[in-house]
Protein backbone atom coordinates (compact mmCIF):
# COMPACT_ATOMS: atom_id res chain seq x y z
CA UNK A 1 0.00 0.00 0.00
CA UNK A 2 1.33 3.45 -0.92
CA UNK A 3 1.88 5.61 2.12
CA UNK A 4 -0.45 8.64 2.07
CA UNK A 5 1.33 11.97 1.89
CA UNK A 6 -1.69 14.14 2.76
CA UNK A 7 -0.83 16.41 5.72
CA UNK A 8 -2.41 15.29 8.98
CA UNK A 9 -1.77 18.50 10.88
CA UNK A 10 -0.03 16.31 13.47
CA UNK A 11 -3.37 14.89 14.57
CA UNK A 12 -2.89 11.20 15.46
CA UNK A 13 -6.48 10.32 14.61
CA UNK A 14 -6.15 11.81 11.13
CA UNK A 15 -2.91 9.87 10.65
CA UNK A 16 -4.65 6.65 11.65
CA UNK A 17 -7.67 7.45 9.47
CA UNK A 18 -5.49 7.64 6.36
CA UNK A 19 -4.09 4.17 7.07
CA UNK A 20 -7.28 2.22 7.69
CA UNK A 21 -7.32 -1.29 6.28
CA UNK A 22 -10.95 -2.40 6.60
CA UNK A 23 -14.45 -1.30 7.61
CA UNK A 24 -13.84 -2.89 11.02
CA UNK A 25 -10.77 -0.69 11.44
CA UNK A 26 -12.84 2.34 10.46
CA UNK A 27 -15.60 1.45 12.92
CA UNK A 28 -13.12 1.07 15.77
CA UNK A 29 -11.28 4.31 15.01
CA UNK A 30 -14.37 6.46 14.62
CA UNK A 31 -16.08 4.99 17.66
CA UNK A 32 -13.00 6.00 19.65
CA UNK A 33 -12.71 9.43 18.04
CA UNK A 34 -16.41 10.38 17.93
CA UNK A 35 -16.61 12.54 21.04
CA UNK A 36 -13.54 14.62 20.07
CA UNK A 37 -13.97 14.63 16.28
CA UNK A 38 -15.67 17.99 15.86
CA UNK A 39 -13.35 19.76 18.29
CA UNK A 40 -10.28 18.25 16.61
CA UNK A 41 -11.26 19.32 13.10
CA UNK A 42 -13.27 22.52 13.53
CA UNK A 43 -10.48 24.79 14.75
CA UNK A 44 -8.12 26.87 12.68
CA UNK A 45 -5.33 24.29 12.93
CA UNK A 46 -7.33 21.88 10.75
CA UNK A 47 -9.94 24.17 9.21
CA UNK A 48 -12.31 21.40 8.13
CA UNK A 49 -14.45 23.49 5.80
CA UNK A 50 -15.58 20.70 3.48
CA UNK A 51 -18.94 20.00 5.21
CA UNK A 52 -20.11 23.61 4.87
CA UNK A 53 -18.85 23.91 1.29
CA UNK A 54 -20.62 20.69 0.33
CA UNK A 55 -23.87 21.84 1.96
CA UNK A 56 -23.63 25.11 0.09
CA UNK A 57 -23.08 23.19 -3.14
CA UNK A 58 -26.15 20.99 -2.50
CA UNK A 59 -28.40 23.98 -1.93
CA UNK A 60 -26.94 25.85 -4.89
CA UNK A 61 -27.58 23.05 -7.38
CA UNK A 62 -30.72 21.43 -5.94
CA UNK A 63 -32.34 23.95 -3.62
CA UNK A 64 -33.45 23.29 -0.04
CA UNK A 65 -36.69 21.42 -0.77
CA UNK A 66 -35.03 18.06 -1.34
CA UNK A 67 -34.73 14.65 0.29
CA UNK A 68 -31.05 14.03 1.05
CA UNK A 69 -28.96 11.01 1.93
CA UNK A 70 -25.83 11.98 3.85
CA UNK A 71 -23.61 8.95 3.16
CA UNK A 72 -20.80 8.65 5.68
CA UNK A 73 -22.48 11.29 7.81
CA UNK A 74 -20.06 11.03 10.73
CA UNK A 75 -20.95 13.39 13.57
CA UNK A 76 -23.50 15.23 11.45
CA UNK A 77 -21.48 18.23 10.33
CA UNK A 78 -22.98 18.11 6.84
CA UNK A 79 -26.50 17.49 8.10
CA UNK A 80 -26.27 20.43 10.48
CA UNK A 81 -24.97 22.67 7.69
CA UNK A 82 -27.79 21.55 5.40
CA UNK A 83 -30.41 22.14 8.10
CA UNK A 84 -29.03 25.64 8.66
CA UNK A 85 -29.66 26.25 4.95
CA UNK A 86 -33.27 25.10 5.05
CA UNK A 87 -33.02 21.41 4.14
CA UNK A 88 -35.51 19.51 6.28
CA UNK A 89 -35.43 15.86 5.13
CA UNK A 90 -32.01 14.28 5.68
CA UNK A 91 -31.17 10.63 6.28
CA UNK A 92 -27.70 9.64 7.47
CA UNK A 93 -25.60 6.50 7.19
CA UNK A 94 -22.25 5.77 8.80
CA UNK A 95 -20.16 2.74 9.73
CA UNK A 96 -19.63 3.99 13.30
CA UNK A 97 -22.31 3.90 15.98
CA UNK A 98 -20.25 6.36 17.99
CA UNK A 99 -20.38 8.89 15.18
CA UNK A 100 -24.10 8.28 14.68
CA UNK A 101 -24.69 9.03 18.36
CA UNK A 102 -23.08 12.43 17.84
CA UNK A 103 -25.12 12.99 14.68
CA UNK A 104 -28.36 12.28 16.56
CA UNK A 105 -27.56 15.12 18.93
CA UNK A 106 -27.67 17.63 16.05
CA UNK A 107 -31.40 17.06 15.51
CA UNK A 108 -30.83 17.48 11.77
CA UNK A 109 -31.70 13.95 10.63
CA UNK A 110 -34.95 12.15 9.88
CA UNK A 111 -33.18 8.80 10.30
CA UNK A 112 -29.69 7.51 11.06
CA UNK A 113 -28.53 4.00 10.24
CA UNK A 114 -25.29 2.04 10.71
CA UNK A 115 -24.14 1.11 7.21
CA UNK A 116 -20.89 -0.12 5.66
CA UNK A 117 -20.54 1.93 2.47
CA UNK A 118 -18.20 -0.66 0.96
CA UNK A 119 -21.28 -2.87 0.53
CA UNK A 120 -24.52 -2.35 -1.40
CA UNK A 121 -26.64 0.30 0.27
CA UNK A 122 -29.74 -1.03 2.08
CA UNK A 123 -31.95 1.37 0.12
CA UNK A 124 -34.32 1.04 -2.81
CA UNK A 125 -33.45 2.65 -6.13
CA UNK A 126 -34.51 6.21 -6.97
CA UNK A 127 -35.26 7.28 -3.38
CA UNK A 128 -33.28 10.49 -2.90
CA UNK A 129 -33.14 13.83 -4.66
CA UNK A 130 -29.55 14.26 -3.48
CA UNK A 131 -26.80 12.03 -2.16
CA UNK A 132 -24.02 13.95 -0.41
CA UNK A 133 -20.80 12.34 0.79
CA UNK A 134 -18.07 14.30 2.56
CA UNK A 135 -14.81 13.02 4.03
CA UNK A 136 -15.34 9.41 2.99
CA UNK A 137 -13.78 9.17 -0.48
CA UNK A 138 -10.23 9.37 0.79
CA UNK A 139 -7.25 7.23 1.82
CA UNK A 140 -8.20 3.96 3.49
CA UNK A 141 -11.96 4.44 3.47
CA UNK A 142 -14.53 3.80 0.72
CA UNK A 143 -13.51 3.07 -2.85
CA UNK A 144 -14.91 4.44 -6.12
CA UNK A 145 -17.44 1.62 -6.59
CA UNK A 146 -19.73 3.42 -4.15
CA UNK A 147 -20.43 6.07 -6.79
CA UNK A 148 -22.56 3.57 -8.72
CA UNK A 149 -24.56 2.90 -5.56
CA UNK A 150 -25.04 6.62 -5.03
CA UNK A 151 -26.39 6.87 -8.58
CA UNK A 152 -28.70 3.89 -8.01
CA UNK A 153 -30.42 5.40 -4.99
CA UNK A 154 -30.69 8.88 -6.56
CA UNK A 155 -33.78 9.75 -8.56
CA UNK A 156 -33.29 10.48 -12.28
CA UNK A 157 -32.10 14.08 -12.66
CA UNK A 158 -31.19 14.10 -8.97
CA UNK A 159 -27.78 15.13 -7.71
CA UNK A 160 -24.66 13.50 -6.28
CA UNK A 161 -22.30 15.84 -4.43
CA UNK A 162 -19.15 14.30 -3.00
CA UNK A 163 -15.72 15.38 -1.86
CA UNK A 164 -12.89 13.26 -3.23
CA UNK A 165 -9.52 13.96 -1.66
CA UNK A 166 -7.36 15.36 -4.47
CA UNK A 167 -4.52 12.95 -3.65
CA UNK A 168 -6.71 9.98 -4.63
CA UNK A 169 -8.91 11.53 -7.37
CA UNK A 170 -6.86 9.83 -10.08
CA UNK A 171 -4.62 7.38 -8.21
CA UNK A 172 -7.56 5.91 -6.30
CA UNK A 173 -9.62 5.32 -9.45
CA UNK A 174 -12.36 7.86 -8.75
CA UNK A 175 -11.90 9.81 -11.98
CA UNK A 176 -11.86 6.56 -13.96
CA UNK A 177 -15.07 5.40 -12.26
CA UNK A 178 -16.79 8.71 -13.02
CA UNK A 179 -15.76 8.33 -16.67
CA UNK A 180 -17.11 4.77 -16.69
CA UNK A 181 -20.46 5.81 -15.23
CA UNK A 182 -20.75 8.68 -17.71
CA UNK A 183 -19.95 6.36 -20.63
CA UNK A 184 -22.57 3.88 -19.37
CA UNK A 185 -25.22 6.62 -19.22
CA UNK A 186 -25.62 6.17 -15.46
CA UNK A 187 -24.69 9.74 -14.58
CA UNK A 188 -23.89 13.03 -16.25
CA UNK A 189 -20.74 14.86 -15.22
CA UNK A 190 -21.25 18.42 -13.99
CA UNK A 191 -17.99 19.43 -12.31
CA UNK A 192 -15.08 18.35 -10.14
CA UNK A 193 -13.50 21.61 -9.08
CA UNK A 194 -10.72 21.81 -6.53
CA UNK A 195 -11.98 23.23 -3.25
CA UNK A 196 -10.59 23.70 0.27
CA UNK A 197 -11.03 20.62 2.43
CA UNK A 198 -8.91 21.00 5.57
CA UNK A 199 -7.81 24.52 4.85
CA UNK A 200 -5.68 24.85 7.98
CA UNK A 201 -3.16 22.40 6.56
CA UNK A 202 -3.62 23.21 2.88
CA UNK A 203 -5.49 20.03 1.94
CA UNK A 204 -7.85 20.26 -1.06
CA UNK A 205 -10.48 17.94 -2.49
CA UNK A 206 -12.49 17.67 -5.66
CA UNK A 207 -16.05 18.83 -5.13
CA UNK A 208 -17.59 16.25 -7.44
CA UNK A 209 -21.05 17.08 -8.80
CA UNK A 210 -22.98 14.57 -10.91
CA UNK A 211 -26.57 14.14 -11.98
CA UNK A 212 -28.21 10.74 -12.03
CA UNK A 213 -29.78 9.38 -15.21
Amino acid sequence: MTEPTTPSGDNPYVERAYRLGSPDDARALYDEWASEYDADLAGESQGYVAPVLAAETVVRVAGPDVTVLDAGCGTGLVGAALAERGVRVIDGMDVSEGMLEQARATGAYRSLEPVDLTQALPTDADVYDVVVCVGTLTHGHVGPAVLAEFARVTRPEGWIVATVLDDVWESGGYRAEVDRLVDAGTVAFVSAELAPYRSGVGVEARMLVLTAR
